[in-house]
């Protein structure tokens, strides 16, 4: 009794605090914009931020806000998971020079440059889930599909990146988010705490972004201690070891690769299965629901 009161003024606590912060990020940024109106032609100002947005959606930031922005995202971010905006946020304010490096890595392949060149994005209207249920059981295309029902997921819950300034770098940053599912089926874990944290250990070692170490390191307090032992004593010895071992996947055309047998991409990049994950839905329904998927395609294929 003692312990769920105590669990629940915590959550309490880091609700209230959530709440606050976010006022002071938002009354901080709008006070801030005010005085660089009113000062609109003072030098002084444009030395500490770029007021012109760099690409659609792009928010400058001084030095300032995106310190106070990193800040007040990690606290609401840990009093409540599901806010994927201040989860995002998060990864962009504290990026520092791994963006720079992943987009190095990238150059230096003939894959990684290619996607720099063209730029593909992964939603709903730019991939057809319908084609690739259509692949035949044991690609990457149709294993996507099977995990994207398994999860009841979908691919259009990345948030669209702000706070980055290069418009190339603000892309590898759109690109590792909305490729975060791919790993997910890559390495076949599901979309629980337990296995998303047990992902961002994997990231942290192979893609080196902050943002993966901050959630790695303060995520676990929100686990029961017997998935946080399971996490640590299993998952993180896995995620490590893979991770640092596997080819960057930043660097990785997914895309091209529906029609390639999934175990051949993991032995092509280096990665080894994770321990045996729980998953809320059996693997038979989610590839009764992709097959359904694949006769309704088939049929409106034939329809027309």
């Amino acid at each position: 009794m003692l312990n769920i009161t105590c669990s629940t003024r915590t959550s309490s606590t880091l609700r209230s605090i959530s709440t606050q912060t976010s006022r002071l990020i938002a009354s901080s940024v709008i006070r801030d914009r005010q005085a660089r109106h009113q000062q609109s032609g003072n030098v002084v100002s444009a030395r500490f931020v770029a007021t012109t947005p760099a690409y659609e959606g792009h928010i400058p930031l001084n030095w300032f806000e995106n310190a106070f922005l990193a800040v007040g995202s990690a606290v609401m971010s840990l009093a409540d998971p599901r806010r994927g905006d201040m989860i995002a946020a998060l990864g962009e304010t504290t990026a520092g020079p791994s963006l720079p490096r992943l987009r190095d890595q990238m150059l230096e392949s003939a894959e990684g440059r290619k996607i720099l060149k063209e730029r593909p994005r992964v939603n709903s209207t730019t991939i057809n889930m319908n084609e690739l249920a259509e692949y035949r059981e044991g690609t990457f295309g149709r294993a996507y599909v099977t995990w994207l029902e398994r999860c009841g997921v979908t691919p259009d819950t990345r948030e669209p990146v702000h706070y980055i300034d290069d418009p190339e770098l603000a892309y590898v940053m759109q690109r590792y988010r909305e490729c975060h599912d791919f790993y997910h089926c890559i390495t076949n874990l599901p979309v629980s705490v337990e296995y998303e944290l047990a992902l961002k250990y994997f990231e942290f070692a192979n893609l080196g972004l902050p943002m993966t170490a901050i959630s790695a390191v303060f995520g676990p307090v929100r686990l029961t201690p017997q998935k946080r032992h399971r996490l640590i004593s299993e998952y993180v010895p896995w995620a490590l070891r893979c991770g640092g071992s596997a080819k960057s996947l930043i660097t990785v055309y997914w895309e091209d690769r529906w029609g390639q047998n999934v175990e051949d991409i993991k032995k092509e990049l280096g990665i080894v299965d994770p321990p045996e994950a729980t998953w809320k839905r059996p693997l038979s329904e989610a590839k009764a629901a992709a097959a359904k998927r694949q006769r309704s395609a088939v049929f409106s294929t034939d329809k027309h």
